[in-house]
């Protein structure tokens, strides 16, 4: 245990960290390796592989985005924005570059190669394009001659250009959306929010009317004809869980759906270990959404409570829309459950983003701002 005498990196930081934000993140990285020990090795059999070859590589995602999580919470506001614009210039010229150089799986082109490594460049976008959108949000209200919030919009154009080419409508729905929400938090007027929400019914409509497979997904989803097996299987294995599960191996779904171990990791958990380990999942995804914008709300600085509030409006929005398809409430989208599901880009992705928040809501020195002759002071944040 560190001293608080003690004034090393290491010891500041560990007295200034939020722990319970520390706690949450480490619980859904260990269910995440518990639950892929149960989900998949069924998958691993069926393709041919050794039985525990996604478990021992969920095992290896997860060591490096420890890492890197840990690594993102040491730094200042400052660096946080320096590194997001990095990675934001970075991720745009990989999403260009997937468009002609990436691997098509079923009609869509989300990934490109480098290194022998399979990387998912939406992913990474996520986290940078939130903290950027952030900064000019906040510069806009800080001096409002600076057009920051045009700016944000025309990277939000770029971004949402670049996400339907490849096609990939779902991260294109979770990146508007939590944009929306954060413009929302930065006092935009009531007109802006009937245009926005007049754009979002639009852009549904014609992404049902250009894209075939939106089509299909949501005719599925509202008559339930055609091929429904996954969700179909995903709820049954909800129901037969019941309130305890059936027990740890003995599920069914993980047998049958290709993803158990992916996007219906959630079904199996709630087969296996019931209704009561689904709850427990639900809690700790509640309770970092409900910390996060608590916490932001508190904030003096705008950039900090526009960016803490936007990446934990992501981080559950993306949670929300997974369980939500295991449940079969919303049509069939391929999204994983952060730090739960099988998958190296968003295991890292996610870890630099919960990084950020981890940085970003460290307890930091105050300045103190002398006002008149000194008989009143006010707390300035530190950068």
């Amino acid at each position: 245990m560190q001293s608080r005498l003690d004034k090393s990196p290491v010891a500041t930081w560990w007295w200034t960290i939020d722990r319970w934000f520390l706690a949450a993140f480490l619980s859904l990285m260990g269910l995440g390796i518990v639950l892929s020990f149960a989900a998949s090795p069924a998958v691993a059999e069926r393709i041919g592989l050794d039985s525990f070859h996604f478990a021992t590589r969920q095992i290896i995602f997860t060591v490096p985005a420890l890492g890197v999580m840990l690594a993102v919470s040491f730094l200042d506001s400052r660096q946080i924005r320096r590194m997001a614009l990095v990675i934001l210039c970075l991720m745009l010229v990989l999403m260009v570059a997937v468009l002609y150089i990436g691997v098509e799986v079923k009609g869509a082109r989300r990934w490109v190669s480098l290194a022998g490594l399979s990387i998912q460049p939406s992913e990474f976008l996520k986290p940078a394009f939130v903290i950027m959108c952030a900064w000019l949000f906040a510069e806009h209200k800080r001096q409002p001659d600076i057009p920051g919030n045009l700016f944000a919009m025309l990277l939000l154009v770029l971004v949402v250009s670049l996400l339907v080419a490849q096609p990939d409508l779902g991260q294109t729905m979770l990146t508007t959306g939590t944009w929306g929400i954060m413009f929302f938090m930065a006092g935009l007027p009531w007109l802006w929010i009937v245009a926005l929400g007049a754009a979002g019914v639009g852009g549904v409509f014609a992404a049902y009317t250009v894209f075939p497979h939106v089509a299909l997904r949501i005719d599925k989803f509202l008559t339930g004809e055609g091929d429904t097996f996954q969700v179909d299987m995903g709820r049954e294995a909800l129901i037969n869980g019941g309130w305890f599960g059936v027990g740890p191996g003995e599920g069914t779904v993980k047998r049958v759906i290709p993803d158990s171990h992916a996007d219906f990791v959630f079904s199996v958990a709630g087969e296996e270990f019931g209704l009561i380990m689904c709850f427990f999942i639900m809690s700790i995804f509640a309770f970092i959404v409900l910390r996060g914008l608590n916490t932001a709300l508190k904030e003096h600085d705008d950039f900090t409570r526009y960016a803490v509030g936007g990446l934990v409006t992501v981080f559950g929005l993306q949670a929300v829309i997974n369980m939500c398809v295991n449940l079969q409430l919303v049509p069939a989208k391929g999204m994983t459950l952060p730090f739960i599901s099988y998958g190296g880009s968003s295991q890292i992705a996610i870890a630099i983003s919960m990084g950020m928040v981890l940085a970003l809501t460290r307890k930091r020195p105050e300045k103190r701002k002398q006002m008149g002759f000194g008989l009143s002071q006010r707390a300035v944040p530190a950068e």
